[in-house]
């Protein structure tokens, strides 16, 4: 039986909680496949150490199997440049093991009520897919500050970049099942392309990969008018992909329609290596209070599963990540044993330990 090393940092504030959260359901589904080894890294670390990301931490993500987080990041502790130091655990990582591709999923799950009236669970069920290592984000560290008076950042789009990501989006389309309003297999292109010519390329290298997938329809939408058709037609959705700061901004939109931030899972993938964690961020004022939800990072840990049985060819992880999202959503839809962030009272161990038994 292979056994697969999973790098997990558990980070600041709930991160330890909800990864503590995702390891028990992950080792419930899968048993002793997996194998967690517990390294240091976030905000606090730094506050001891003056590193956040750790060179050995470093060198075991880059040499295990996939790497598992919770989140990182206190209040107060930035840079002299005023940015966050937690952040900067899963930019590292992002940017030094090229993680080129963040993929967020939006899924209505049974048990959930969308803040979008008439769309039941099942109808809202699209993938965003977001260049993870160029556009704006590729300023990180290198903008101007001049004199205090006027500052720059600059926004970076490459060809190789557009290609790789369209690729992944045009890929993803193809494996599923087609948007819930026509069933039609689409990438829709999230852009600024009739504004700058950055977008403009970013659209035309799309279409030129669009060429290689007769199977796969190919849309259009400016980024300001798609924040309003994800709210009125979510169900045409199918794979949306955009720049890094486009897809960052509406990651956190389509997230809102299907429960919020504490229901949102988030994968980081590069060629060989990925990162999986919730995409919400610390909460460091319910921290070890047994208040947070471990909602996203077990969805977080079931994209981990299906990836590795991908990269690996091993459907027992495939059918382990199944049976994740099936015990999650059983739970939810059960409605006895619901998260705060939900509306309901369950603590973080609460909702663990239901998803476990429904595991087993």
């Amino acid at each position: 039986m292979p056994i697969y090393d999973i790098a997990t940092i558990e980070g600041d504030g709930i991160g330890p909680e909800v990864c503590r959260s995702a390891v028990n359901v992950l080792s419930q589904a899968c048993g002793a496949t997996l194998r967690f080894t517990q390294l240091d890294g976030g905000a606090a670390h730094y506050v001891k150490t003056g590193a956040v990301l750790p060179d050995d931490t470093f060198a075991a993500c880059r040499s295990m199997h996939a790497m598992l987080h919770g989140a990182a990041g206190l209040p107060g502790v930035t840079y002299p440049d005023g940015t966050e130091v937690g952040n900067d655990v899963h930019l590292q990582l992002r940017f030094r093991l090229d993680l080129f591709a963040n993929v967020r999923p939006i899924r209505l799950y049974a048990g959930v009520q969308s803040p979008l009236a008439g769309f039941p669970p099942g109808r809202i069920d699209y993938v965003i897919v977001r260049e993870n290592t160029e556009g704006l984000y590729a300023s990180r560290g290198a903008g101007v500050n001049l004199r205090g008076e006027v500052v720059t950042d600059t926004l970076v789009v490459t060809r190789k970049g557009t290609e790789r990501v369209a690729r992944f989006a045009f890929e993803l389309a193809r494996r599923r099942s087609g948007a819930p309003r026509d069933g039609q297999r689409r990438v829709t292109v999230c852009d600024k392309a009739n504004i700058l010519r950055s977008y403009a390329f970013f659209r035309a290298v799309c279409d030129e990969v669009k060429a290689g997938y007769d199977d796969v329809a190919i849309d259009y939408a400016y980024a300001d008018a798609i924040t309003v058709h994800m709210l009125k037609k979510p169900d045409f959705y199918d794979v949306i992909v955009a720049e890094n700061m486009f897809g960052d901004i509406i990651s956190d939109l389509g997230a809102g329609t299907v429960g919020g931030l504490g229901i949102a899972a988030s994968a980081e993938l590069g060629e060989r290596h990925g990162l999986f964690q919730g995409a919400h961020g610390s909460a460091p004022d319910i921290a070890g209070q047994n208040l947070a939800s471990p909602v996203a990072t077990v969805l977080s840990g079931a994209l981990m599963l299906r990836w590795l049985g991908e990269q690996h060819g091993d459907e027992s992880l495939r059918a382990g990540a199944d049976r994740v999202e099936q015990a999650v959503e059983a739970v939810l839809a059960a409605g006895q044993i619901v998260p705060r962030d939900l509306g309901g009272s369950a603590s973080c161990s609460e909702m663990t330990e239901a998803i476990c038994r429904r595991l087993r």
